[in-house]
């Protein structure tokens, strides 16, 4: 889908042509016309065209935006420094720190063809075998985004391995008091689980930690291409930390939302035809191992639950930015309505 140039909410188009004809003089050929791209829950995402190529243009969402969230810079980096791994990132184009051009500041990148995988209707002609590969393919990029040397891509200090959970447990309960407008019951009791019981992990793990890894920020390519997955997108919350909070993550989309009836978020997972989170996980520990990294699993559960929780708070800040009328974009009227399966979830991963 996606909205008329002249009706863009967040995007000065104008203003970002002719800071780029400033900045970076020859990336735009030509005026260029834009479009709102759907799907996104939390920046904002657009494609800009001047004639002879696309860019994808991302910046933050309109209003509420919490300390520490929705960091252009990080997001920028991050790909950058990417390049050239095996990990497939779009190329980092230009970023514009100043808020004064656009609102609030963006970056851009360059536009990477293939498909998101969001709903069924999006799995169309692929079947059981090549479902397989491209969850495969899924699981193949994550491992080997956690085997880039970080020191190696110059993003030795992008993060605070020590503490890590710990750091993030708190960091998602700030974010959720933040977006507090009615009782979610039980939320609180998952949160004190997680924050009593959180992994001892030594050595402290130091792996680039995406922090959204799903299929749907995924493009990919046909199921039988040498390498399906395309681009991994959406790094605004990648930091260098536990690798296996982006393993619990995805478990918590694919066997959470994913695995269950949920008629409100079409979540791609083993309702879908694919093989199941513990298919994935033993797949996570084989590419490991073939990338030089021994894996454990015996705290998973932990994760998992951290999962839930790190998705519930997300798409309740979604819920209330939608209630203040900062939200743009279609399917955001019912997200509200998920938190509690996940609470529920997430209950039941981590029991007291």
């Amino acid at each position: 889908m996606s909205t008329p140039t002249h009706a863009l909410p967040g995007l000065d188009l104008p203003a970002v042509a002719a800071w780029l004809d400033r900045a970076h003089p020859g990336l735009l050929s030509g005026p260029p016309s834009a479009r709102l791209v759907a799907g996104g829950r939390s920046n904002l995402t657009y494609v800009l065209d001047d004639g002879a190529r696309r860019m994808v243009l991302r910046r933050p969402p309109l209003g509420h935006v919490q300390a520490t969230a929705h960091d252009m810079s990080r997001e920028f980096r991050v790909i950058g420094a990417l390049a050239g791994t095996a990990v497939p990132v779009p190329v980092a184009l230009a970023l514009c720190s100043d808020a004064e051009v656009n609102g609030a500041p963006f970056y851009l990148m360059s536009h990477v063809d293939g498909a998101v995988l969001r709903r069924s209707r999006d799995l169309d002609g692929i079947d059981a075998h090549g479902r397989a590969l491209l969850a495969r393919a899924m699981v193949d990029v994550l491992a080997d985004l956690h085997a880039v040397d970080v020191d190696a891509v110059g993003l030795g200090d992008f993060g605070r391995p020590e503490g890590f959970l710990a750091r993030q447990v708190r960091r998602w309960s700030t974010q959720l008091d933040g977006s507090r407008s009615r009782d979610l019951p039980g939320i609180d009791v998952l949160r004190d689980r997680l924050a009593g019981a959180v992994p001892d992990r030594t050595p402290v793990p130091r792996c680039v930690v995406h922090g959204d890894y799903r299929l749907d920020n995924l493009i990919v390519g046909a199921a039988s291409d040498p390498q399906p997955v395309r681009a991994v997108l959406d790094w605004e919350m990648a930091t260098i930390g536990d690798p296996l909070a982006d393993l619990g993550l995805l478990l918590a989309y694919w066997d959470g939302l994913g695995g269950v009836d949920n008629p409100i978020v079409e979540a791609i997972g083993p309702k879908a035809g694919f093989p199941d989170g513990a298919t994935l996980s033993q797949w996570y520990v084989a590419r490991s191992a073939a990338t030089g990294r021994s894996v454990e699993l015996a705290e998973l559960d932990w994760y998992r639950g951290f999962g839930f929780f790190k998705i519930a708070v997300i798409l309740e800040g979604i819920h209330y930015r939608f209630q203040q009328g900062q939200t743009v974009g279609p399917g955001f009227d019912r997200i509200g309505d998920v938190v509690p399966l996940l609470i529920d979830l997430g209950l039941a991963a981590t029991p007291g």
